[in-house]
């Protein structure tokens, strides 16, 4: 019997993902035998010293890296063996992406920006869809800034316009690249908490990499990763016990 990430109750899984870069003596090994699920409706914090795998494994379980060994699914949907094209589109309609550089395309203004998924996948936002793009304008406090461009935004509010453009589609996973990385500390408190609202109050599933354990103190669960493989999996934890987490790591290391 195959049993389904949809049993699991998982928006995306691993399977004894390993990943090497490079060939020989100067191979790196970043990703060790991973297994490990992100819980559907949950927010998840993937931590870890720099060069633990952290962003080597959020790439390749959103289908940007490919592994050398091991299995990747997002949903019920394998995607360690897809063509470049069938993961450009699975990734475009099921998979949300917020990056520390906010990545928003200069020339478009925020409408522009927020419905950019749909305008890549060559179709108009159904009602539905356009319903939920108003309601994230809303709740984001976006709209007396619909018609500007990113360069007339502050960090901030970049950030906002990224994560409404990672919500729209209501992909199966959204995952954050150090979101808060590029913005002050009150900005950055803002996005983690709409992040945290998305997941508790809309049920969107959710997978954020960080160093910071402000940040991951937002978060329901937190997973740490050394060297290339998962050293603690934890429910939510207080920044205090993350950083205390964290020095013992290092302390051992």
């Amino acid at each position: 019997m195959q049993i389904s990430t949809t049993d699991l109750g998982l928006a995306a899984r691993v399977q004894n993902l390993s990943k090497t870069y490079g060939a020989g003596e100067s191979g790196v090994r970043a990703l060790d035998g991973v297994s490990v699920g992100i819980r559907r409706g949950e927010f998840t914090a993937i931590m870890g010293p720099s060069g633990s795998g952290k962003s080597t494994l959020m790439h390749i379980m959103a289908g940007l890296d490919a592994p050398t060994s091991g299995r990747a699914w997002i949903g019920d949907t394998e995607i360690s063996g897809l063509s470049d094209l069938d993961l450009t589109i699975l990734r475009r309609r099921r998979v949300g992406f917020v990056f520390q550089s906010f990545n928003l395309v200069p020339t478009l203004d925020v409408i522009g920006n927020i419905a950019l998924p749909f305008e890549l996948d060559g179709r108009s936002p159904s009602a539905l869809e356009r319903s939920r793009i108003d309601g994230l304008v809303d709740s984001l406090g976006l709209g007396a800034r619909l018609r500007h461009r990113p360069h007339e935004l502050s960090g901030g509010q970049q950030q906002r316009v990224a994560i409404a453009r990672a919500l729209a589609t209501a992909p199966d996973l959204v995952f954050a690249d150090e979101p808060t990385g590029n913005l002050d500390s009150r900005s950055g408190r803002e996005v983690l908490a709409l992040l945290a609202t998305a997941s508790r109050e809309h049920g969107q599933s959710i997978a954020m990499v960080t160093h910071d354990p402000v940040a991951a103190s937002h978060a329901d669960r937190v997973i740490f990763l050394g060297d290339g493989r998962i050293v603690a999996d934890k429910p939510r934890q207080s920044a205090e016990q993350i950083s205390a987490h964290m020095l013992a790591a290092e302390v051992s290391a």
